[in-house]
């Protein structure tokens, strides 16, 4: 079905500025803290028998047709006692236009830093599709070659480092090395897309005010190529080990609330809602609403494992 450029003008534009890799391309969750595996493979939390199972659905810019939206599942456990795996799936998509699929597979090995703190190497691996419907767009020069439909598969290699200890963690990732092509035209054009390599910075900090409230402060900075330093905060308080709420902020981006809340031990649920502090690409644009589902399954039988600090976040 031929979509109209009007329709997609905003989104022409990201795709262009994507392409040219003059912005971030890897998709971003404000509920980062609880979807680690994702950008780091080094992720680890120290917590035999117990199967951690999540969901993020992310819905961008509600006021503007055909907006992005990301959803990822993610899976991890440790096997043994110094081995930990995890599977991630991402589906990212704009509109009808673009669709990016990520599989992945980690290994984290864990390793004694001290009386309290544990350190964990991890590797990623897996594959990328990606999917661009160009050719569907109704523009002035139908057989401009830029326009192009593309379907490619790239691998996915990625390295991570995660330190943490009772109530505190810090990590340092590459979610995948390789700088994969999107476009490269059999006509002798240059290529037009290339995914350039990510670089993330994460910590988190549990403060325990009183036996019930406890203070959650926490960071996430993105670095790549032709892009601006991307830096989150955020601060949650959580209540008797059930209810969480806080606010962050995406500098020079986004103004955050988040909450979550403990249906069971086991069950939790979250929200969280972005609202643009400034005109992204000279437009108005509406929020981003991202909903969370974790769930953790105790394999066998044992119950310590839901207050360690690395699933705080």
């Amino acid at each position: 079905m031929k979509i109209t450029i009007t329709k997609y003008l905003i989104f022409a534009g990201i795709i262009l500025f994507s392409i040219k890799g003059m912005a971030q391309q890897d998709p971003m969750f404000t509920q980062y803290m609880y979807n680690m595996s994702v950008i780091n493979p080094g992720y680890a939390t120290d917590d035999p028998g117990m199967l951690n199972l999540g969901g993020i659905y992310r819905s961008q810019w509600q006021d503007v047709e055909g907006a992005p939206s990301t959803f990822s599942f993610f899976a991890h456990t440790p096997v043994s006692e110094r081995v930990e795996l995890g599977l991630t799936v991402v589906h990212d998509e704009i509109g009808e236009i673009v669709k990016e699929n990520n599989i992945s597979a980690d290994f984290a090995y864990v390793l004694p830093a001290g009386q309290s703190s544990k350190i964990s190497f991890g590797i990623k691996g897996g594959l990328t599709t990606f999917d661009a419907s160009l050719s569907g767009l109704s523009v002035v020069d139908p057989g401009d070659p830029a326009l192009q439909d593309v379907n490619e598969v790239f691998p996915v290699f990625g390295v991570g480092a995660f330190w943490f200890g009772d109530n505190y963690y810090l990590g340092a990732s590459a979610p995948n090395l390789f700088t994969s092509k999107y476009i490269e035209n059999e006509q002798g054009l240059q290529a037009l897309g290339k995914e350039e390599i990510h670089y993330y910075l994460t910590g988190g900090y549990v403060f325990d005010i009183s036996q019930d409230v406890r203070l959650k402060p926490a960071f996430m900075t993105r670095a790549v190529q032709g892009a601006q330093l991307a830096v989150d905060v955020t601060a949650n308080v959580l209540l008797y080990d059930r209810l969480e709420a806080g606010i962050g902020y995406r500098f020079n981006e986004t103004i955050t609330g988040l909450v979550n809340f403990k249906i069971t031990p086991a069950l939790r649920v979250g929200y969280a809602y972005d609202h643009f502090t400034s005109d992204f690409l000279g437009y108005n644009v509406g929020g981003t609403h991202e909903v969370m589902l974790l769930w953790d399954i105790d394999l066998f039988g044992l119950t310590k494992g839901y207050d360690k600090s690395p699933r705080f976040f």
